[in-house]
């Protein structure tokens, strides 16, 4: 029997020893039905089930620099970034890596693969039955694919007490998420649409299914992918999934940010709205060279980017706009106004916007001596598809 069971037997012993006649024949029934409740747990817990004996995984951690150890499982309350590339996904996990309480990293891209090779899996009634013929039904899966997961997020970067991840495509597995995660919370990144594919389409980020010679196409694939992402958010209900505003996130930084913490229970710390100034040191916010939005994350919050869109499209497709993608509209953006009012920047952030202005010269001397980026970025997505749990 384990020692600690022992010496609570050795305790009631020497309590009872104390006691009159009747009251060591109750203590003495107490103990035994005591010993008896809690071998029985135990027996359960390495009991047979009608499958047979059942595996139970050894606890997992890592030691930080500090020789600190940090335990990882399934239901630690894991934070998740996305939305469609290009919508602000970056910018918020660089303000939550600067958080000390927190550690995001670069994108991992190897997360959203296995979720979508899961969900090609499910939607094959034949793989489905292949799987369950070789004893691999829908608990060992899931099981298995969490575990791959939370390998990668724990394992990818330094540990710290909150861990994040940032893979923009994870959201539309977000209900599948929230079941293998239980204590996972979700941050749902939403930019208006007509910025998120000039950008694509002028930074040249490739995206499986985006021809981006077309602006047409390029937002009908944008409705299509932000449709099944806000369905997912819905599924997974608004104590779990946060729906943040790109614009309102960089004209108001401290309200947000202020917003999101607490929604993920995470303590205030001044730092998160300065997260330049903790690019590529120790626990703080690392950057990736073949990201297309390092380059951007460098410098401080800023509204640079918010109407470059604006005179950038054909016509005809401004003309169609609210046809082309009617998720503007669901989202709350007007699809005929041209330029949109998104609102005006707190002080601080029309101050860092004159000073990117006036010191262009010397933000891209930081990002070539970063060396940012190296390569186009691919990103894999199916936008016709729907991930459903």
């Amino acid at each position: 029997m384990a020692p600690k069971y022992i010496r609570l037997i050795s305790q009631v012993k020497n309590e009872v020893a104390r006691m009159g006649r009747g009251g060591r024949k109750l203590a003495l029934l107490v103990a035994v039905l005591l010993v008896f409740v809690v071998v029985t747990y135990k027996l359960q817990l390495c009991a047979p089930s009608d499958r047979g004996p059942v595996m139970v995984p050894k606890q997992t951690y890592v030691v930080g620099s500090d020789s600190r150890v940090y335990s990882y499982d399934r239901y630690m309350p894991l934070i998740f970034i996305g939305g469609v590339p290009r919508s602000g996904t970056t910018l918020m996990r660089a303000m939550l890596d600067a958080h000390p309480d927190v550690r995001c990293g670069q994108e991992t891209r190897v997360i959203p693969r296995i979720l979508q090779m899961r969900q090609h899996w499910m939607k094959s009634k034949k793989e489905t039955l292949r799987l369950e013929e070789a004893g691999v039904d829908k608990e060992v899966l899931n099981s298995a694919i969490a575990s791959f997961c939370l390998e990668v997020i724990a394992r990818h970067g330094e540990p710290a007490p909150r861990l994040c991840n940032k893979d923009p495509l994870t959201l539309k597995s977000a209900d599948y998420l929230s079941e293998l995660f239980p204590q996972a919370k979700f941050i749902f990144m939403v930019r208006d649409g007509r910025a998120t594919v000039h950008s694509i389409i002028s930074r040249q980020v490739t995206i499986t299914g985006f021809d981006l010679t077309s602006y047409r196409q390029c937002l009908q694939r944008w409705n299509n992918a932000i449709a099944t992402m806000y369905d997912q958010c819905q599924l997974v209900g608004s104590d779990r999934c946060m729906m943040v505003y790109y614009e309102q996130l960089v004209l108001h930084p401290a309200h947000w940010m202020r917003e999101i913490l607490e929604f993920l229970d995470v303590p205030w710390n001044e730092s998160v709205l300065h997260h330049e100034d903790h690019i590529n040191k120790p626990g703080g916010v690392l950057l990736s060279k073949v990201e297309r939005s390092s380059d951007q994350v460098i410098k401080p919050v800023n509204v640079e980017a918010l109407t470059k869109w604006v005179g950038q499209m054909p016509q005809d497709v401004v003309a169609d706009m609210a046809e082309l993608a009617p998720m503007l509209a669901k989202l709350g953006y007007d699809p005929n106004a041209n330029p949109p009012n998104y609102g005006s920047p707190d002080a601080f952030v029309a101050d860092n916007t004159r000073r990117i202005r006036d010191q262009s010269s010397l933000w891209e001397k930081k990002a070539h001596n970063l060396q940012l980026p190296l390569a186009p970025v691919v990103d894999e997505m199916d936008t016709t598809a729907t991930t459903t749990a």
